[in-house]
């Protein structure tokens, strides 16, 4: 096992602390059982889970994150390279997590999230949502913490309600090649659950819809990073199908404010974060072009199997119970996104 420590950001961005201001007042009496609370976060490399690291050391915690950089990058955390209050752990969180002194929260965000990375690791991607499920579990019930599970729009597969609520059950092909992620987190769920009911473990679920913006993969074969990658080479850009099938893209620091909140929350039921804007694929490419200034030309291929045709959240949870809503436009975030793939085309 690898042990490193990593320089945390002098601070959040502005929007980002003021609008959470409120909400953080409101739940103060919720937030930690010490003045320095200890956060771990499992996927700490990935997109989401080191963007949530930033915000977390921004907000004061102490962080541990945990990755095997499967699907995580090194470049994602080395600007926390010296931060004293970041402490790295290179493992497999499939392994048993065994961590000295205490834990205020455990976030699980571990786990490959791009069709291209669970297609090539259907067996990776099924341990991580339940082996790996467990042992962050397992570690929240021994240090008393709360424990947060980064759960998925998928969960709903190609839905036949929509815009898609929580108390939607989902139309999920178990067998099809999306079904190791789907299935995965399936479980991951009802095992958070349990957990909650048998062993008293105060849990909350999150169920994450399309989000971008910097530290994407550009080739993790998600529409964001396809899309912008091949505009900014020039190259066709690639629409499946017809292209009418619906996605709601939400810029990150919107949806990891989002997970903030509801962690500090006293709800334990799962909650939608996501952007209800919704567009078309065909819509999105076009708006690519366009922020791109790009000559690309549009190409139609074959809708790959079980691709779901509509994809929105209904965030009227989240409104309610966290005030939460999305602030960034699609225009302003893909202003960010763009000068991140700049630098990496």
């Amino acid at each position: 096992m690898k042990r490193k420590t990593k320089p945390l950001p002098s601070r959040a961005p502005a929007s980002v602390v003021t609008s959470a201001a409120g909400f953080m007042a409101a739940h103060a009496s919720r937030i930690t059982h010490h003045a320095s609370p200890t956060s771990v976060v499992t996927g700490a490399a990935g997109f989401l889970g080191s963007h949530l690291v930033d915000l977390l050391l921004a907000r004061g915690h102490k962080v541990i994150g945990i990755d095997n950089f499967v699907t995580g990058a090194v470049d994602n955390i080395s600007h926390l390279g010296g931060n004293r209050a970041f402490k790295f752990i290179e493992q497999d969180v499939t392994e048993f997590i065994f961590l000295d002194g205490p834990v205020d929260y455990v976030w699980h965000f571990a786990s490959p999230a791009s069709p291209i990375d669970y297609l090539e690791l259907p067996i990776q991607t099924l341990k991580v949502g339940s082996l790996g499920t467990h042992k962050a579990l397992g570690l929240a019930k021994n240090k008393s913490a709360r424990f947060l599970l980064a759960s998925t729009s998928e969960i709903y597969g190609d839905p036949l309600v929509h815009p898609q609520r929580e108390d939607y059950w989902g139309n999920v092909n178990s067998i099809g090649p999306r079904g190791c992620y789907d299935e995965a987190k399936r479980f991951a769920e009802a095992l958070t659950m349990a957990y909650r009911q048998e062993h008293h473990v105060e849990t909350r679920i999150v169920r994450i819809f399309n989000t971008y913006g910097p530290r994407m993969r550009l080739h993790d074969g998600r529409v964001v990073p396809a899309f912008i990658s091949q505009a900014l080479k020039q190259r066709p850009i690639t629409v499946f199908g017809h292209g009418r099938q619906t996605r709601s893209f939400c810029y990150v620091s919107d949806l990891i404010e989002g997970i903030y909140r509801l962690m500090l929350s006293s709800y334990d039921q799962p909650v939608n974060i996501g952007n209800p804007a919704e567009m078309t694929v065909l819509e999105f490419a076009r708006e690519i072009i366009r922020a791109t200034a790009s000559r690309s030309k549009i190409v139609f291929r074959p809708l790959p199997q079980d691709d779901p045709r509509q994809r929105q959240p209904d965030i009227t949870r989240a409104r309610k119970i966290l005030g939460w809503a999305p602030e960034v436009p699609l225009t302003a975030g893909l202003v960010k996104t763009l000068e991140y793939f700049r630098s990496k085309v």
